[in-house]
C-alpha cells in the first residue's frame, strides 16, 4: 500500500455511476416489483452501500477508510429499459474515496443482475465509471460528459 501518513486530512467525496441494461421484459417485471427474489431496487441499494463499506477487503491495496456517508440511487429508465445507478462516498481522511464510490455502483449493478438473471441472461452491466471527485492533493475533478 502507498504510505499516506504525510498527507493532510481533508474532506473527500467521489461520485460514480453505471447502467444495467435489462431489456423490456425484465424492465417491466422490475418496475412492477414482480421479480421472484423481491424488491430489486431496494435490495441493490443496500448491497451497494455494503459494497462501499467492504472495498478494502476486496481490493487488495486499498486503504481501509472510515466512510462518513454513502449514497446509492437506482433509477428506472424506460427509454432504454435500464437501471441507472449512481453512488457517492464521503470521508474525512488522507486518501480518496473513488474506489468506494465505484464499488458501490458495481455491487449494486451486480445485485440487479443476480436478482433478475432467472428472467434473462441478456442483462448487461455497462459504463462503470467515476463521474467526479472532490478534495485531496490532486484537487477536484469532473468528467466532461
Amino acid at each position: 500500500m502507498v504510505d499516506v501518513s504525510p498527507k493532510r486530512t481533508t474532506n473527500r467525496a467521489a461520485i460514480a455511476s453505471c447502467k444495467v441494461l435489462l431489456g423490456k421484459e425484465v424492465f417491466d417485471l422490475v418496475s412492477a416489483n414482480q421479480m421472484a427474489k423481491g424488491d430489486v431496487l431496494s435490495i441493490a441499494k443496500i448491497a451497494g452501500i455494503t459494497g462501499a463499506k467492504q472495498t478494502s477487503t476486496l481490493i487488495p491495496l486499498c486503504h481501509n477508510i472510515s466512510l462518513t456517508h454513502v449514497r446509492v440511487d437506482l433509477t428506472l429508465n424506460a427509454e432504454d429499459y435500464s437501471v441507472e445507478v449512481e453512488g457517492e462516498a464521503n470521508a474525512t481522511g488522507k486518501t480518496g474515496v473513488e474506489m468506494e464510490a465505484m464499488m458501490a455502483v458495481t455491487v449494486a449493478g451486480l445485485t440487479v443482475y443476480d436478482m433478475c438473471k432467472a428472467a434473462s441472461k441478456e442483462i448487461e452491466i455497462t459504463n462503470i465509471r467515476l463521474k467526479s471527485k472532490f478534495g485531496g492533493k490532486s484537487g477536484d475533478w469532473a468528467r466532461e460528459n
